[in-house]
């Protein structure tokens, strides 16, 4: 087994940029928007460029399972609004949709908030319902939930949480899980020592499961574990340091999937991406 790794790309000018703009930083994954992410209604995908991605794909060498197309980050599945519920709705079924044209297996979001509106426990509740709406309009296409840093009201903090979204979900083959480094760290997760590496992961095994994890933003964080702040840094420049992704790296469990940088500099995407596979022992 070995690590597909690759960056959060641009799509700008068509879907199929997001191709090259992986390929010119050296990555054999990638994540990207299939539509304008500040936008709850975007133009449908043309039948060009569906067979056009999906051809270029091949020509350039990379494989559908580790693409991590990502949805807006205007939809909350756990809104209390009603109005703004059928709009995260709509569109977030348009993104699954979306993936299922292109032939992309998985769709990356963020879980959702409760804006002091309702409880946790009926806005995780909620999220799992709205997942069940999408996987029932959908085929072939895995609802992925990213952990959060915990800003304000946003659930899926914890591991707990996103254990309880899944026990919701009728289909659990379709419904996995992407870590963010750097939000696990914000929400109280000590990636940085060894010890809280191997409690973290042990955690996750017991809370939600290993079988359940689909992909990888590795990030480094700008700010402290338990800070519950959401503010991405280059790689070993961070409060995570460089001795977690030498054992990152070399940890069997994260083989196979789509590690995605976010990191704030594409400048330094090639660099860090060569980086990381120089610690591979």
């Amino acid at each position: 087994m070995t690590k597909y790794i690759g960056a959060h790309v641009s799509a700008s000018g068509g879907i199929s940029n997001a191709i090259l703009a992986a390929e010119s930083i050296g990555a054999d994954a990638f994540a990207m928007f299939t539509r304008n992410q500040r936008s709850w209604v975007s133009k449908p995908l043309s039948l060009d460029e569906i067979n056009g991605f999906k051809t270029l794909l091949i020509e350039r060498g990379f494989s559908p399972k580790y693409v991590l197309p990502h949805d807006s980050y205007l939809i909350n599945l756990g809104c209390p609004d009603e109005e703004n519920l059928q709009k995260s709705r709509a569109a977030f079924l348009d993104e699954m949709m979306r993936c299922q044209q292109l032939g992309l297996p998985m769709l990356n979001f963020h879980p959702g908030s409760h804006l002091n509106k309702i409880s946790e426990e009926e806005c995780l509740d909620q999220i799992a319902h709205e997942i069940n709406l999408a996987l029932g309009k959908t085929e072939g296409v895995t609802a992925v939930i990213e952990n959060t840093a915990g800003q304000g009201t946003n659930l899926g903090c914890t591991f707990s949480q996103i254990a309880r979204i899944i026990s919701g979900v009728d289909d659990k083959s379709r419904v996995g899980v992407c870590i963010d480094t750097c939000h696990t760290l914000a929400a109280g997760y000590d990636l940085s020592t060894e010890i809280g590496y191997n409690f973290t992961f042990d955690e996750f095994e017991r809370e939600i499961g290993f079988k359940y994890l689909r992909a990888i933003h590795l990030n480094d964080s700008k700010k402290g574990v338990n800070s519950h702040v959401d503010r991405h840094e280059t790689l070993g420049n961070g409060m995570l340091g460089k001795s977690f992704f030498s054992w990152f790296m070399n940890d069997s469990r994260f083989d196979d999937m789509p590690i995605i940088l976010e990191t704030p500099d594409p400048m330094r995407w090639p660099k860090e991406i060569q980086w990381l596979r120089s610690l591979s022992r």
